[in-house]
């Protein structure tokens, strides 16, 4: 069968839940993906950062190999050997002392609001039900019923009523309406360091380090989701780290498996992630011994290949070249690291004919916001590579 063949089966008999790009990708390995006609692409989305290792990476593949022979799942009913090692490496990594392992992005960002809410009653003493969490415009935490209930997209939230209470909606990067928001029944500020969904919103220089300080002081959790913006992805282990600050509990997923499973978790203090107690929380699948064994690996990947210090490195190369582009059509480019938003004038025609036009060209690029063209490709990509892809950035930008 052919791409089409494959594109009409899908139309008949998926939920039109997404709008992708008519590519059929049959086998993928580092930034490349080849479709069932044998063409070939360069991925500049990473699934979203969940393959900033590269596809299909070598060392993640042997060690899912190696551990499906022994034992798969045990349920968290009982103990595996995998569990506490990881446990142990993601902690020391990251510098937290207790993790809770989850598996998609959103459990993890649900398991962090529930841990939240339930520190601010045992811990801060907010009165029962009374527990509030701030949120940023713009944002994108996941989509299941809670957290779309504050979701300001009308996209991820309208006809999904009625919502769950206790979220304030604050505008991103306004340091002074997080301070006038929080009140004594605040538990937690729940915040993207860099907005991916929206677009690769980089807040203004020193948000997140005053927020940390004013979070600090009112006895509030500064609560990071560094889902898309962690394990590399801007350059640094966590994005949190450009301004030196340490959230009370961060959020990471996604490329914690480096593509190859369902991996998340919430690390965060004894203080903190004590409050959850045996039978309050759990997860059938969260902690398994596959998927333990994969984010060992898929870790170890990231310190001993560089990959941090390549994303820095060929970010900054990659958005210098795009800036340096002669066209009409973008305003300018932000980003931090290999996480790149090419935001175009409002005249230009939006960014999916944009996409679409790239892919005629060999590169897997996300609009998003109708007008911003999201890149972020593997963490493994070459300066070489980059030069290629933008050959054909060129092309298309002159071109259209």
């Amino acid at each position: 069968m052919d791409s089409q063949d494959y594109i009409r089966i899908e139309d008949r008999y998926g939920a039109h839940n997404y709008h992708p790009l008519d590519v059929v990708v049959e086998r993928a390995r580092g930034v490349w993906v080849w479709d069932v006609d044998g063409k070939k692409y360069m991925d500049c989305l990473a699934a979203y950062s969940a393959v900033n290792q590269g596809h299909c990476h070598p060392r993640i593949v042997a060690a899912l190999k190696e551990q499906v022979e022994l034992v798969t799942l045990t349920s968290r009913a009982f103990r595996n050997k995998v569990w506490p090692l990881f446990a142990q490496q993601v902690c020391e990594l990251l510098g937290y002392e207790m993790v809770l392992p989850m598996n998609s992005g959103a459990e993890a960002v649900e398991t962090a609001i529930k841990t939240s809410r339930k520190w601010g009653y045992k811990v801060k003493g907010i009165p029962p039900k009374q527990a509030e969490i701030l949120v940023c415009s713009g944002n994108f935490h996941g989509r299941t019923t809670t957290v779309v209930s504050f979701s300001d997209d009308p996209s991820s939230f309208e006809n999904y009523g009625p919502y769950t209470p206790g979220f304030k909606i604050i505008p991103y990067g306004d340091i002074a309406a997080l301070e006038k928001a929080i009140t004594r029944n605040t538990a937690a500020f729940l915040v993207e360091p860099i907005q991916g969904e929206a677009g690769v919103v980089v807040p203004p220089a020193g948000y997140l380090k005053q927020a940390a300080e004013i979070c600090s002081k009112n006895n509030v959790l500064l609560v990071a989701d560094e889902i898309q913006s962690g394990l590399g992805r801007t350059g640094k282990m966590l994005a949190s780290e450009h301004e030196g600050v340490k959230p009370d509990m961060i959020v990471i997923g996604k490329a914690l498996s480096g593509g190859l499973y369902p991996v998340s978790a919430v690390l965060s203090s004894r203080r903190i992630l004590g409050v959850i107690e045996p039978g309050t929380h759990g997860s059938t699948y969260g902690g398994n011994p596959l998927a333990c064994a994969v984010a060992r690996e898929a870790l170890k990947v990231l310190v001993e290949e560089n990959l941090l210090d390549n994303a820095s490195k060929q970010g900054n190369y990659f958005m210098e070249k795009l800036r340096a582009l002669d066209t009409p059509h973008i305003d300018f480019v932000r980003g931090k690291g290999l996480w790149i938003g090419i935001v175009l004038k409002k005249e230009s025609g939006g960014a999916r004919r944009f996409c679409e036009a790239l892919k005629e060209q060999g590169i897997l690029a996300k609009d998003t916001h109708e007008n911003v063209i999201r890149l972020a490709p593997p963490l493994v990509i070459s300066r070489q590579e980059i030069d290629w892809a933008m050959e054909r950035i060129e092309r298309v930008f002159t071109s259209l």
